[in-house]
Formats: C-alpha cells, structure tokens, sequence
C-alpha cells in the first residue's frame, strides 16, 4: 500500500523482521534502548518500591489490624532498611558503569526516577509509619514531617538537573546518604521532637548548598563497605542477636554524626581555600 500523504510504501509487518523471525534492533530507537548502567538504575526503583511493600505488609497492616506477630515488625523494619541499602548500592555501581561503559539517553531521567522511589518515597513513608505506629508519636506531625522529607528530595533532584557544580561534589546532602539519615534517625527511637527536628534538619541539608563529596575512588569504597556494615547490623538486630539494639543504635548514631561532621569538612576546606587563593592574590601583587 501507499500513504496518500507521503506517496512512501507502507511496509508490511513481517518485513520488520529478519530471517530468524527477530525483530531488527538496528531499527530501535537509541532513545529506547537500555544499557547496562539503566538496567541496575531500574533496581534501585524496585528496591525502593520493595520497601515501601515491606513496611506497609510488617508493619502498618499488622498495627491497624492488631494482629502484630512479634519480632514481625522488627524483621519488617529491618528488610525494609536494607532494601533502600540496597538501593544506594545500586545508584553507586550505575553511576561508575554508566562513566565507564556507557548510559542510554534517557539514564539521567531514569535516575532521577528511581532515586525519588528510593530515597525520597520509601523513607518519606517509613517516617509516615513511624508516626503511627511509635508510642508517643503524633500522626499529624509525623505526616507533615514525611512531606517535608519528600519535597526536600524532589526539589534536590530537580536542582540537581539544572545546576552545574564543580566536578567532584554535591549541592546539599546526597539523597542516597539524606535517605539513610532519616531511617537512622528514626530506628534510633529518641524522643518524638528530638526525632522530628533532627528528620526536619537533615531534609534542610539536603536542599542546602553545603557541599558534599561525590563517592569516587577510595571513597566510594569506604561507603559500599559502610552500606555493607550496616546490612550487617540490620540482620543482627532483627534476629534479637547479642548486643544487636546496642550495635545498631551505634550504627545509626555514626550516620548521624557523618551527616553532621562531612559538611564541616567540607566548609573548613572551603574557608582554606579560599583564605591560600588570598595569599597569592597578594604574593601576586608585591612588586
């Protein structure tokens, strides 16, 4: 047949195949192909949908129906924050493949993607629960706090695909290590205002301009082993090992202080830098 409008043929469907009966990839868009890199960029989205699964399945239905299991909401909790572990593994090795190989056209929206699933959904939600579930808590403010963890990671990834920073580093707190700060903060079980400012704290520094190192090289090494430890933790806790609380509350208590003390590095490096660019600004003036 012939299309009226263009006088071109319009060409059977069976010619798009080749002699096996294949579709030609040669005639896929660029654009539609997945690479390497997109294809672990799509597990961090499904670790993230994965986590809000096990903390609604462990943790939410069996409060509001009262038919709690226990050491079930432990386990739940558990799985939960080893998903979006999980799921930073996964944002870590997409970003090295995708330098070293290389990411479709769509890689960087497929990112932006999943990290909102992962870093800004999941533990959006598991604050969400908290709030409900946790004696002492208010829902009310507890939701409203999820909403500002949510919003803070949207208007990260959005400023993220439009500002430019020098190569090396992070505008605001990584939403990956902003993520893990947040479940931190509230497996720690502290007091519900001490909860609720700390959560508020962290969503500010992941929309502030303080800098962040990217993990590269030996660092990001030092944060898969980390990511790892934490796992380690996680299982020993939800199986009631020895000293497994005591261990874990270390371990959430570290990431704290990381979140605090990495962006003091940072402001001290920056101050130093800026006082030796002085220093030569004035060597350079002398005569």
């Amino acid at each position: 047949m012939v299309d009226p409008d263009t006088q071109a043929g319009w060409v059977a469907e069976s010619e798009d195949k080749d002699a096996d009966g294949a579709d030609c990839a040669e005639d896929m868009p660029l654009s539609l192909r997945l690479s390497i890199a997109d294809t672990l960029t799509l597990g961090n989205a499904t670790c993230g949908f994965m986590a809000v699964y096990f903390t609604t399945t462990g943790i939410l239905i069996p409060h509001v129906t009262g038919t709690e299991v226990t050491g079930m909401a432990r386990h739940s909790a558990a799985t939960a924050v080893i998903l979006i572990l999980c799921a930073a593994v996964f944002d870590l090795f997409d970003g090295l493949v995708a330098r070293k190989l290389r990411s479709s056209p769509m890689g960087a929206e497929l990112d932006n993607l999943s990290d909102l699933i992962s870093f800004g959904l999941a533990p959006a939600y598991f604050v969400l629960v908290y709030g409900m579930v946790a004696d002492g808590a208010h829902q009310r403010v507890a939701a409203v706090s999820a909403i500002v963890v949510l919003l803070a990671v949207v208007l990260r990834l959005a400023r993220f695909s439009v500002v430019t920073v020098k190569d090396g580093t992070f505008q605001g707190m990584p939403s990956p290590f902003g993520a893990l700060t947040v479940v931190s903060i509230v497996l720690l079980e502290l007091p519900f205002i001490a909860t609720l400012l700390a959560i508020i704290g962290t969503a500010w520094l992941m929309v502030s301009r303080v800098e962040y190192p990217k993990p590269r090289g030996p660092l990001a090494v030092a944060m898969l082993a980390w990511i790892v430890s934490a796992m380690g933790l996680l299982a020993a806790w939800a199986f009631d090992a020895p000293g497994g609380q005591l261990l874990l509350q270390t371990g959430c208590a570290l990431q704290l202080v990381l979140g605090a003390v990495i962006p003091l590095f940072a402001t001290a490096r920056r101050v130093n830098n800026f006082r030796d660019n002085r220093r030569e600004a004035r060597a350079a003036q002398l005569p």
